[in-house]
């Protein structure tokens, strides 16, 4: 038996980066779908920190190859806490203090744990009047950076390494399932819509791609509102977002993602957060509603544990007017993205990005979103 402290050997996967990717896919159906029906969810929540492991690696990396991050400088940026796991995994691989801006509404876990893998959090106190709470927080970014000589903020919003970063994924996907016929994925950078359905494009150039997004987010020309929702949906128009990727976007509501999650759990001994639940809902119609022979994929960008304090809380979610909440069979439908506001579950086929609109279409109403 050779020791790994003797003889230098190394198991494969056992550095902390090599726990990042090859992650399981599981069939889902009941009761999304009938028992002969179902999609295939990607568990991205089997990473060490969940989906943005990936971009963070590989953000931080390309930028210490190119000279943009010099060893040892600080790597600051902007998170509603998935990409803050993520890169203060990639802070501990390639040796970064990493400071982490984000907003009160960060789950009290998720402070605690950033903080214990060797993150700074430094909490913005208010919103910024019309960006919300995004925007405060890319401005206390910009405070910081201006701060310290020599710290590096990835980006998220616009990086391309953050679109790339995605190739792995998708060439996973191929080699677990062979075809694909629909993926649906969250958008909130727009990061892993776009990367992984432009290699999976190439692979099966009819593949449709679905987005999924939160009420009250502008992403798709919605007016912005005070969202519950983190981890999907944005106040700002992320440049990552690949418009002309996308046959159709859905907005799920709060409460339709709590009801999903739970079903989720309790069928299928496998969840997540609100991304995940409002992924589920979209994915187990298209699996109801699609030909039986279309092989649809959805990505599951995280796993429970933050969200213990919140979908899975039976006294925050009342609070919220969360429980008893069932969604509607199906989506209701609107010929554009600014037909109205939505507050339930919607769909629309017409996607285009809302800054290439005549001025004032786009979704213009301010709110202390996040």
């Amino acid at each position: 038996m050779h020791s790994p402290t003797t003889s230098g050997f190394t198991p494969a996967g056992s550095t902390l980066s090599g726990l990042v990717g090859n992650t399981p896919v599981l069939r889902v159906s009941q009761p999304f779908s009938t028992p002969d029906r179902g999609f295939w969810a990607k568990l991205e929540g089997f990473n060490p920190g969940g989906i943005k492991d990936r971009p963070a690696l590989h953000m931080v990396e390309r930028a210490r190859a190119r000279g943009e991050l010099r060893p040892g400088a600080p790597v600051i940026e902007s998170t509603s806490g998935t990409l803050g796991l993520g890169l203060a995994l990639a802070g501990m691989v390639y040796g970064h203090p990493v400071t982490l801006v984000t907003d009160p509404g960060l789950e009290p876990s998720m402070t605690r744990l950033l903080t214990a893998y060797g993150a700074t959090v430094d909490m913005v106190p208010e919103p910024h009047p019309t960006g919300g709470w995004q925007e405060a927080r890319r401005d206390r970014v910009a405070q910081l950076l201006a701060r310290s000589p020599g710290a590096w903020c990835p980006d998220q919003y616009g990086n391309p390494d953050n679109v790339s970063a995605y190739t792995p994924l998708a060439l996973e996907l191929a080699s677990q399932l062979g075809h694909i016929d629909l993926l649906v994925c969250s958008v909130g950078t727009g990061g892993h819509s776009a990367g992984i359905s432009r290699v999976l494009r190439q692979l099966y150039p009819d593949m449709r791609l679905v987005g999924v997004d939160t009420v009250g987010s502008t992403i798709f020309g919605q007016p912005a509102k005070t969202r519950l929702m983190r981890g999907l949906g944005s106040s700002i128009y992320p440049r990552n977002v690949a418009y002309e990727n996308f046959s159709e976007v859905h907005w799920v509501a709060p409460g339709e993602s709590v009801w999903a999650c739970r079903q989720l759990a309790a069928s299928h001994y496998a969840t997540g957060g609100w991304s995940v639940g409002a992924v589920a809902l979209v994915a187990g119609w298209l699996a109801r509603t699609a030909a039986a022979s279309t092989r649809i994929v959805a990505i599951f960008p995280d796993g429970p544990q933050r969200y213990l304090e919140t979908v899975y809380d039976d006294q925050y979610c009342a609070e919220h007017g969360l429980l008893g909440v069932t969604p509607a069979p199906e989506p209701e439908l609107v010929g554009r993205p600014d037909e109205k506001e939505v507050t339930r579950w919607t769909r629309c086929t017409s996607v285009s990005d809302p800054l290439s609109l005549p001025a004032g279409t786009a979704g213009a109403e301010g709110g202390a979103a996040r």
